[in-house]
């Protein structure tokens, strides 16, 4: 059967139900030249802008950049900024809570890994004091919206998007890097999340690389076993997405296509 519709999909609403909660359970470069920070112009190197610009003005690289200072034998600190960004995603990286998974699946080092957690959740935390308006997510265009950085990525990753009753994000998680199969993915590791952050339902997403959006027998069994968990749980798999370059597919409105 032919897959439904990408556009269409968008007026799909999440409808959130109360439950009373169960507590219990690097690409490689060969042969290509990588500009190196020390031989570009002055006016260009991160921390000179940094100095005659100031930070607003940086790209997200360049600010990566100067936050490791120096890179590897292997790869330039700005040419790894780039990579590691454009293969995890900005948003997935910014999210990322786990230095080792970032360092295995991006390919550097731990100390640098470790610098890029602490720095986001530095910013959360600072964030967090602010008036800083929640962001919800009551449909899947919404969905979409806050989770299409994803399709840029060069690396499968699966993530959980946490709401509270409000259909406000609570938590957003990378929950697995690589090839998505139900045993690579457990419950466990998707609903643990959210009975920590006290979340009532999640809306899970992974990005197919290829961009071919059609739902594998492995993505739909691995629906099932997370529709199947949540019921038991009490916490509300509201969707389950194929993330494209520009478009995005729900794995459960396709079910429903059978």
């Amino acid at each position: 059967m032919a897959t439904p519709a990408i556009t269409d999909r968008y007026t799909t609403t999440y409808r959130l139900e109360d439950h009373d909660v169960i507590w219990g359970e690097a690409d490689g470069h060969a042969g290509q030249y990588v500009l190196r920070v020390r031989d570009l112009p002055d006016d260009e190197r991160p921390r000179e802008k940094l100095l005659s610009v100031g930070p607003q003005n940086l790209s997200l690289a360049e600010l990566v950049a100067i936050l490791w200072g120096v890179g590897t034998r292997k790869e330039d600190v700005l040419a790894m900024a780039k990579r590691t960004l454009r293969e995890y995603g900005e948003k997935a990286v910014a999210n990322e809570s786990n230095p080792r998974r970032l360092a295995e699946a991006a390919g550097i080092p731990l100390g640098k890994a470790c610098q890029l957690v602490v720095s986001f959740e530095l910013g959360r935390r600072f964030y967090a004091n602010r008036a800083g308006r929640p962001v919800q997510v009551r449909n899947l265009h919404q969905a979409f919206a806050y989770l299409h950085d994803m399709g840029s990525s060069s690396k499968e990753q699966l993530r959980g998007l946490y709401l509270n009753s409000r259909h406000q994000v609570i938590h957003d998680e990378v929950i697995s890097v690589g090839t998505l199969t139900s045993n690579l993915v457990h419950p466990r590791e998707v609903f643990q999340p959210a009975v920590i952050h006290n979340a009532i339902a999640v809306i899970v997403a992974h990005n197919h690389p290829s961009d071919v959006l059609k739902p594998t027998a492995a993505d739909i069994r691995v629906t099932k076993q997370l529709q199947e968990a949540g019921e038991v749980l009490g916490i509300s798999l509201l969707d389950h997405l194929i993330i494209g370059s520009s478009e995005c597919i729900s794995i459960m409105e396709y079910q429903t296509h059978e």
